[in-house]
């Protein structure tokens, strides 16, 4: 379920679209938001909607463990070689934001040993609203939270929320068992981010990530238009 925003987002542009040698490089998204919201189960979900259309990998973040990229691994959602860790050793947003060489030289290693690739996904160690990627390493930022984190986060807003070029409000089926209002967040979401697009989202559903991948193929088809 989505808000009355058409998913489709503006190309995104970079200074660094093209390999040194002259190829277009795979098309970057990150993936931010609190500890626990969903991020690395809608990555594995995501993977598993878009591998057969799409040559794609994965970049995960953990402060000193490789945690979501074996969790990645154990779901086989990708073959090994095509899911990379970076153990960040500070917060998250270091590694993503202030200092971004450990995750571009992942990326630029995947692309080297298992490309040409059509897209690269870094999901973000687990951090909190603040949490927003550098446009020298992704081209467009996902952020997820998720219902038990409370109704009122889309409402506190943070640049994660109200900046993102999509909002996933992620567990939505829990959302009668914690006591959270989907209108009342949807409402919120639409008055913080204007125009941007939100996808109210359970991944217990069958085709769950269906929305969140549809805006993915429409990004990937703007990247290589």
């Amino acid at each position: 379920m989505h808000l009355d925003h058409h998913l489709e987002s503006p190309a995104a542009v970079s200074a660094d679209a093209r390999r040194p040698d002259g190829s277009r490089r795979a098309l970057r998204i990150g993936l931010g938001g609190p500890v626990g919201s969903g991020k690395t189960a809608t990555v594995a979900a995501l993977c598993r909607a878009l591998r057969e259309e799409l040559s794609l990998a994965v970049v995960t973040n953990d402060i000193y463990t490789r945690e979501d990229a074996e969790f990645l691994l154990r779901e086989a959602v990708l073959p090994p070689e095509r899911i990379t860790a970076v153990e960040t050793g500070a917060c998250p947003h270091t590694a993503i934001r202030d200092d971004i060489s450990a995750n571009l030289e992942a990326v630029e290693d995947l692309e080297d040993e298992v490309g040409p690739l059509d897209l690269v996904l870094v999901e973000s160690g687990g951090d909190n609203l603040t949490a927003t990627f550098s446009r020298g390493l992704v081209d467009a930022q996902v952020f997820v939270i998720d219902v038990a984190g409370g109704d009122d986060i889309p409402r506190k807003g943070g640049p994660g929320v109200a900046t993102a070029d999509l909002l996933i409000v992620n567990k939505t089926d829990l959302a009668p068992y914690v006591g959270s209002d989907l209108g009342r967040m949807a409402a919120d979401a639409k008055t913080v981010r204007g125009e941007l697009p939100v996808v109210l989202q359970s991944l217990r559903s069958e085709d769950g990530v269906r929305e969140v991948a549809d805006w993915v193929r429409e990004r990937i088809a703007a990247w290589t238009a």
